[in-house]
């Protein structure tokens, strides 16, 4: 029944997409609506598969702990938890949506794409790999930067109750908890077509929800590997804004659009070679190398910032609070009411 009353919901959403909308867009909106039900019909509760004879060992393991991370984000992170992840989906697949991300040759900004409840992003995404390969390649034929990257788990903002799908249940106790955390953060507080604000406020809760789920159980060396690691991803994230800045000075020079290919190019190098620099400080850590195997174009770039840009300001937010969580959610809330022009002044006085 519950089913069918989300279902209901979902095609009133794309019938009004359709009355609004392009025949090219109303064909991605399809292969959305039927990527979207088919997790939908496919669900299966996870009490019920824990009561069933038959079920593996270790996804009975990953199940149960599931459940535990749902009533901690539930009872020490007061996040909307509901039937969110009570039901577990097999995708059959490796991700469950590939994102297209684009930008033009010359500029650092990325192009965004607007949506029914979700507003602006700066990504398209498919729940087919190969039909967000041709969307790519189209936009590659019209002289933009393009990257499209696999996805796991996205939330619906609360539009339908969200599953734990397969392919997130191989990951460790503590990136299911962040997993979970990060995307029922979204139903706190959500400004549509605020790509960077949404995310950064979700990763912020994500990453204090694993502390204290880490604290929680007792787990000081994973607690001391993540500081580690999160140690590494600030200077990641630092090192490509720094090169974004010098993206953005070249593009703003006068020169000759061959010369300014050619210089693109030995930027991208330069890059490739600061980060083995830096890559060397970490003791073999190398959690980066695929991501600067590829083409390191504007469209790339653009990504990092997203889920980073504003993560120090919420986590300065959160100490002010007296890392009193609800208190927390209430600023962000207040500051999710702001004019735009009045949130980024508010976000940028602390970068």
């Amino acid at each position: 029944m519950n089913n069918r009353r989300q279902v209901l919901q979902f095609l009133s959403l794309i019938l009004l997409s359709v009355l609004l909308l392009s025949c090219e867009t109303v064909g991605y909106y399809g292969q959305a609506a039927r990527g979207q039900l088919a997790i939908i019909f496919s669900r299966q509760d996870i009490q019920g598969l824990l009561e069933a004879d038959e079920i593996d060992s270790e996804l009975r393991t990953k199940l149960l702990e599931v459940l535990a991370i749902r009533e901690f984000a539930e009872q020490q992170l007061k996040l909307p938890v509901g039937e969110h992840f009570s039901t577990f989906v097999d995708v059959e697949r490796e991700h469950v949506v590939w994102n297209v991300f684009a930008a033009p040759e010359f500029s650092i900004d990325p192009v965004s794409w607007c949506y029914p409840i979700a507003g602006c992003v700066t990504y398209r995404g498919y729940f087919n790999e190969s039909k967000a390969e041709r969307y790519a390649q189209s936009l590659a034929d019209d002289g933009y930067d393009v990257y499209t990257g696999g996805v796991d788990a996205y939330s619906t903002l609360g539009w339908f109750e969200d599953s734990l799908l397969s392919t997130v249940i191989e990951r460790q106790s503590y990136q299911l908890a962040g997993l979970i955390f990060h995307e029922l953060a979204h139903q706190v507080v959500y400004v549509p077509g605020e790509t960077a604000f949404n995310e950064s406020f979700a990763t912020a809760v994500e990453r204090e929800g694993i502390r204290r789920w880490l604290q929680a159980s007792g787990a000081a060396e994973v607690i001391a590997m993540l500081g580690e690691n999160s140690g590494r991803q600030q200077e990641f994230v630092e090192l490509v804004s720094r090169y974004q800045d010098r993206f953005s000075a070249l593009y703003d020079e006068d020169i000759p659009e061959q010369q300014m290919r050619d210089r693109k190019t030995e930027l991208q190098a330069a890059l490739r070679n600061d980060y083995q620099e830096l890559k060397a400080t970490w003791q073999g850590y190398a959690g980066y190398d695929a991501w600067f195997a590829r083409s390191l174009n504007n469209a790339q770039l653009s990504t990092v910032s997203a889920y980073n840009d504003y993560v120090p300001f919420f986590q300065d937010l959160l100490s002010e609070s007296g890392n009193n969580i609800e208190i927390f959610y209430q600023r962000v809330a207040d500051i999710a009411e702001l004019s735009d022009e009045e949130r980024e002044a508010l976000l940028n006085e602390s970068n």
